[in-house]
């Protein structure tokens, strides 16, 4: 795991608008953070220079402004954090932390059938479905733009 794709709340906010988009601007970013968030401009601006000296964004020039696009999956980010959650949080046993997911959220019968599928898929040493990407729209599919970044 690297810190780079350690991500804070906003920058998690502004990657995840970046992965929905494929590419944007800082003016398309600060539009569609503005209601939830309220930031200036120049904040969001300051959150992309700060994730691309991390290395999950890259730009490019378009005439007199920059157009972000990510330069690592969510899939890598999630695994970074989630990992790091379960190291710091349950000292590194995965039991403990779907044990403390399963007692503490409610989860329905058609989610608790997915996790026993993927337990299944897992035992048999098949690729278990992530499942859908949080904050993502279920309905909207899993396509993803032609030009995702690889993972890292």
């Amino acid at each position: 795991m690297t810190a780079r794709h350690r991500l804070g709340d906003l920058q998690l906010a502004i990657m995840r608008e970046l992965w929905r988009r494929g590419e944007a601007s800082v003016t398309d970013v600060h539009a569609a953070l503005a209601e939830e968030r309220g930031l200036a401009p120049t904040t969001i601006a300051t959150m992309l220079k700060k994730l691309e000296e991390k290395g999950a964004v890259t730009h490019r020039a378009e005439g007199r402004r920059f157009i972000y696009r990510p330069a690592v999956s969510e899939a890598a980010v999630r695994r970074t954090m989630v990992g790091e959650l379960t190291e710091r949080l349950f000292r590194g046993e995965v039991t403990a932390l779907v044990s403390h997911l399963l007692a503490e959220h409610e989860i329905d019968a058609g989610e608790l059938e997915r996790l026993k599928s993927a337990i299944a898929r897992h035992e048999s040493g098949l690729a278990p479905d992530a499942g859908p990407d949080p904050g993502r729209d279920p309905g909207a599919g899993s396509a993803r733009p032609p030009h995702e970044p690889e993972e890292r």
